[in-house]
């Protein structure tokens, strides 16, 4: 099989050419990779079960794992949490767009896939304006987690995520990733503040 068959270049004059072929893909179900302001990511339509089914199977993630959401601003966050609590909106306001991935209450019917039946749903406004942009002609969330198989290294650009080309739809390659660490998440579903994993935000800036 041909892999750079599968990467879609983007023409930074046009990028809708790009984002409509991914719109196309999403839309039927399909997966795809993209990038992110961390690493590369494997994005599925997080209200589609078979497409997040798929994305478990073909990650080789465990069900005990959740599934981060991408989107596209801080006006998506009623979308998938039941409530926004008071720290959770500053934090919002001080790291959104960026690496900060925040846990929120989930709200009723979301796909327990994404949630790891926990109840809880992770979402980030990434800061690369290119996602951003991706995000807002879907006119939806994707799925956020790192396009390797579990275990792997997570990938830096659309020739390092190429390795698993077979298992996707398409590669959007938007040039290597300006991020060496993944993002920072945090717990702020019982309105406090719990840091779960440190990454590219150094917990004591979030806690402070």
């Amino acid at each position: 099989m041909n892999k750079s068959a599968k990467i879609i270049a983007i023409d930074p004059a046009r990028p809708e050419q790009a984002f409509s072929r991914c719109r196309q893909i999403i839309a039927a179900g399909g997966v795809i990779i993209y990038p992110t302001d961390t690493f590369y990511g494997l994005g599925a339509d997080p209200g589609n079960k078979a497409a997040v089914q798929r994305l478990f199977s073909l990650k080789g993630r465990k069900g005990d794992q959740p599934i981060l959401l991408l989107i596209a601003d801080a006006s998506a966050v009623d979308q998938w949490a039941a409530e926004i609590p008071a720290r959770a909106k500053s934090l919002m306001n001080r790291f959104w767009p960026g690496p900060l991935t925040l846990v929120f209450k989930a709200r009723s019917g979301i796909i327990p896939d994404l949630t790891a039946n926990t109840g809880t749903i992770g979402l980030r406004v990434p800061g690369n304006p290119l996602t951003r942009d991706l995000l807002q002609y879907l006119g939806c969330a994707l799925t956020g987690t790192s396009a390797n198989l579990s275990g792997r290294p997570e990938p830096r650009s659309a020739e390092e995520a190429a390795g698993i080309a077979d298992l996707v739809d398409a590669i959007l390659d938007g040039g290597p990733s300006a991020g060496d660490k993944p993002s920072t998440v945090v717990d702020v579903s019982s309105g406090g503040v719990r840091v779960i994993r440190e990454g590219a935000i150094p917990a004591r800036h979030v806690v402070a």
